[in-house]
């Protein structure tokens, strides 16, 4: 029997982005965080750990025949992602910054309980070695990718 998992929400510290709404709540508190900037969390949220490139970004965000200033659009929408989350690119909690390549992830995130899929993902190295982060981050990714679907 196929068990069809919708995921609604991901939790990380006092967060909560409710990916089907596209909303993000601290502490229950709705917080303003639309359009790219919430896109932005979202990517980062389907894998985190790993490297999300400006390139994969500009593809999620910006359609092909658009024409924008691609690198001041991105870097607007994840400042303020970044004052959503109370963080600065200095001292980041949860979005580190790879320049030039992209953007990471760092923080722990939780699947609801709902699911029964209470798996958390620690903050990881570049380089997994443990195969069971590797199995865990895989489960992850691929619940979390789903949702959007």
């Amino acid at each position: 029997m196929e068990k069809n998992v919708s995921l609604k929400a991901v939790r990380f510290g006092p967060f909560e982005a409710d990916l089907r709404a596209g909303e993000l709540r601290k502490h229950g508190v709705k917080l303003k965080l639309v359009g790219q900037p919430f896109e932005v969390l979202a990517m980062l949220l389907e894998s985190p750990g790993q490297l999300v490139t400006r390139e994969e970004l500009r593809t999620r965000l910006w359609p092909t025949d658009t024409f924008v200033d691609f690198d001041h659009g991105l870097n607007a929408a994840v400042n303020k992602l970044r004052d959503a989350l109370s963080e600065s690119a200095e001292k980041p909690t949860y979005v580190e910054t790879l320049p030039r390549r992209g953007y990471r992830f760092i923080s722990a995130v939780e699947l609801p309980d709902s699911l029964g899929l209470k798996l958390p993902v620690t903050e990881m190295p570049a380089s997994l070695e443990s195969p069971v982060v590797v199995a865990e981050t895989q489960i992850l990714h691929d619940t979390v990718a789903a949702a959007f679907l």
